[in-house]
């Protein structure tokens, strides 16, 4: 048990004594005879065991012991007005009508009762008490209302209400301006909320600002300060003899790295090498903790950050691109400092011995997915340049040890969920002129089975050290999910075995291996699509963790990341618990100091991750939407992606995706079957259900909400419609 967690405890045991009665932060501290140089930090550690739920706070700001009754969460709102509250630990979320909101907004912590008597299908209940605000800055659009203010209303749907700016909080700002906007008054039932302009990112319509209005909006760091690039810039020297002392020295090693055409961090080489009896792969990664050293600006910076974030138009590096794309890239033909991870590979795909080490490499070519790919494949790459010829037999082994392991993990009951990412392509201007879906190809998964091999091993070697680690974890799904997706797919004649594993901890807990074997049953079937969609809703997020619980979703007990340094924080730290194990540095107060810091960097890397995803997908939305607004009035064939009580979702080859509203389907009333997942006409008996192929129109799209509104079209109207077009002058 950490410090922080012993002192937490102590709290909680004081207020669990019956003579304790509810007493102020102040009270607190004078009773617990808190020093006053550690009074902020006795007030984070109060303000996290309300978050945990594990307190809670009286009418009159007295903390006491939580009674169960009052939840501790996060309040998720929705653009009519209602949400919910999302507590750790809960499978599912408390249901907060629009009138109980409590003046709670998107991202708060909140305290949450729940109202007895509730029949429904999820648990209702009202904010009682809102802990801490979740947003404090808002990117919105500008409009000038009266000369002496204005309103600024948010990018955010779940932000629902418009903010109020007085004319001398505007800092100029006209109709039409993207603004961030920092919120003073977060208003009352009655009074809306209030704020002064701190950026004019400028209008709406001027190119980039639409991409730099999400980057604002999610609070992500553009640039990087000035010391920070500094210490980037005084890092980046060339490999001397000094730096190789002390490592393996793999320069002689063949080794290549494979990654896009339009890559500049080259992080991962791999060398594979074939006995005749086993395989002995290397995967060796920049050893960027060389040169970012721990709680520097540059690490401070980068803790901060998380990960990098790669957006349509832009790459938000977590290290400045000096580092990055200079001496922690694996540029070929040149001395790079590395870690590691060694590994043996029997014929039946068996990790049978590894070493991790420290290294210094020098990689023989710098190789393409594609060309890779067209020389497995069989296109003639070799005639383009001669050495990729003698790097052949390396390729071949490459391509026979990743389908070994490939089998292994399917074997164990690995899931893969093969669902289409897209490529969006922009002109100068920022505007998109094609998306197309991205195509894995030989090469891509040669490079993923060695990085997953690569993670287990680590992983497991640092399990059984018994020493603090960042886990890759991914929990079990929740019981009523798979219990609903159980009775799903029963309706299409397959049946999933909810106990799969020795020691299931409930009756319905299953096993990675019966989902997988519930997607080979539906290859190739109409309802593959459909069925496949609902298996991925039915799992848990992925997530970093101290704790080594397993990795549903690839079948494993040990998951870790450790090979991309460069862009995700946790693999850095997985680094330098390596390099200081290695290096024998690994005692009892570095052991205590992990043990304390881990917990942290796993929970808010997390959430960094989080905080990418959603600005990555907006982003694509975006794109999306401006794309298909040149295509308005036209016909597209498409496949149902989602059913739901509004309507159904299409999604067009392309990856883009579209409503047609319950109102839009054609010749009949509609109503929703949940359970069958489908949409049903009332008359006509006429159904939409996943997966079903369907031909829609589009009808409208909306850069504002990032949503297209598609309706379905009928054969008749769409021969109408050419015809109108045929007949139509000048054309």
């Amino acid at each position: 048990m950490d410090i922080r967690e012993k002192r937490k405890r102590m709290i909680c045991d004081l207020m669990s004594d019956p003579a304790y009665v509810p007493m102020k932060e102040k009270e607190l501290a004078v009773l617990l005879q808190v020093a006053k140089e550690d009074r902020e930090e006795f007030r984070t550690l109060l303000r996290e065991l309300l978050e945990e739920g594990r307190l809670s706070l009286t009418a009159r700001e007295k903390y006491r012991k939580a009674d169960g009754s009052v939840l501790t969460g996060t309040f998720v709102g929705n653009a009519r007005g209602f949400g919910f509250v999302e507590v750790e630990g809960r499978e599912e979320d408390l249901f907060i009508p629009e009138d109980k909101t409590g003046g709670a907004f998107h991202g708060d912590i909140v305290q949450a009762a729940p109202i007895p008597g509730w029949a429904g299908k999820r648990q209702e209940a009202q904010v009682i008490r809102i802990i801490s605000r979740g947003i404090s800055r808002v990117v919105g659009t500008f409009e000038r209302t009266r000369e002496h203010f204005g309103f600024v209303t948010p990018d955010n749907a779940r932000f629902p209400q418009d903010i109020f700016v007085p004319k001398e909080c505007s800092k100029g700002a006209v109709t039409g301006h993207k603004v961030v906007v920092e919120i003073t008054d977060y208003g009352t039932d009655r009074r809306s909320p209030e704020g002064k302009v701190t950026e004019i990112l400028g209008h709406v319509n001027d190119p980039g600002v639409d991409i730099m209005s999400i980057v604002k909006g999610h609070e992500l760091p553009v640039e990087f300060p000035e010391k920070v690039l500094e210490q980037a810039q005084r890092a980046c020297k060339e490999v001397t003899e000094a730096d190789r002392l002390g490592r393996r020295d793999l320069r002689e090693t063949d080794m290549v790295t494979i990654d896009g055409e339009d890559a500049k961090d080259l992080d991962d080489a791999v060398s594979v090498d074939f006995d005749g009896e086993n395989y002995h792969l290397g995967v060796h990664i920049a050893d960027v903790a060389n040169y970012v050293q721990e709680n520097y600006a540059l690490d401070r910076v980068a803790l901060k950050r998380g990960t990098s974030v790669y957006l349509v138009d832009r790459v938000i590096p977590m290290l400045p691109h000096i580092l990055s794309n200079g001496i922690c890239s694996l540029n070929e033909g040149e001395d790079r400092l590395a870690l590691s991870c060694l590994m043996t590979v029997n014929l039946q795909g068996e990790i049978i011995d590894h070493e991790i080490c420290e290294s210094v490499i020098r990689v023989n070519k710098r190789m393409t997915y594609t060309g890779v790919a067209g020389l497995l494949e069989g296109e003639n790459f070799i005639t383009e340049d001669e050495s990729y010829r003698e790097l052949l037999p390396m390729l071949h082994h490459m391509e026979a040890l990743a389908s070994l392991l490939r089998e292994r993990r399917r074997k164990r009951g690995s899931v893969d969920f093969d669902f289409p990412e897209c490529k969006i392509l922009l002109d100068r201007e920022g505007h998109p002129v094609d998306i197309s879906p991205y195509r894995r190809n030989t090469a891509t998964d040669i490079i993923e089975d060695f990085m997953l091999a690569a993670n287990e091993t680590i992983a497991q070697h640092f399990y059984w050290m018994e020493l603090p680690f960042i886990y890759r974890v991914h929990d079990i799904p929740d019981k009523d999910k798979i219990r609903k997706l159980s009775a799903f797919i029963y309706n299409f004649g397959y049946y999933m075995k909810a106990v799969g594993r020795a020691g299931a901890k409930r009756k319905d807990e299953v096993h990675p291996k019966e989902i997988q074997k519930l997607l080979a049953q539906i290859a190739g079937t109409p309802e593959e699509a459909m069925i496949s969609r609902m298996a991925l809703r039915s799992m848990k997020q992925a997530k970093y963790s101290p704790e080594c619980t397993g990795h549903f979703g690839l079948a494993c007990p040990y998951y870790c990341h450790f090979t991309s340094p460069i862009r995700r924080y946790p693999d850095l730290q997985i680094h330098r618990i390596i390099k200081d194990h290695l290096r024998g540095r690994m005692g009892e107060e570095k052991v205590g100091y992990y043990q304390e810091r881990l917990p942290q960097i796993a929970q808010h890397s997390s959430k960094m991750e989080r905080r990418a995803d959603e600005a990555e997908r907006e982003t694509d939305k975006l794109k999306k939407v401006e794309y298909m607004e040149k295509y308005l009035g036209q016909c597209f064939e498409g496949v149902v992606s989602g059913v739901t009580g509004w309507g159904i979702y299409v999604e067009l080859p392309n990856t883009v995706e579209g409503l047609v509203h319950v109102s839009r389907l054609p010749g009949d009333s509609y109503y929703y079957d949940e359970k069958a997942c489908e949409m049903t006409g009332v008359d006509t008996g006429r159904t939409f259900k996943l997966g079903m192929p369907v031909r829609v129109q589009v009808d409208g799209c909306d850069r504002f909400n990032r949503t297209i509104d598609f309706s379905v079209c009928e054969p008749e109207e769409e021969e109408q419609w050419i015809r109108g077009r045929r007949e139509a002058p000048g054309v």
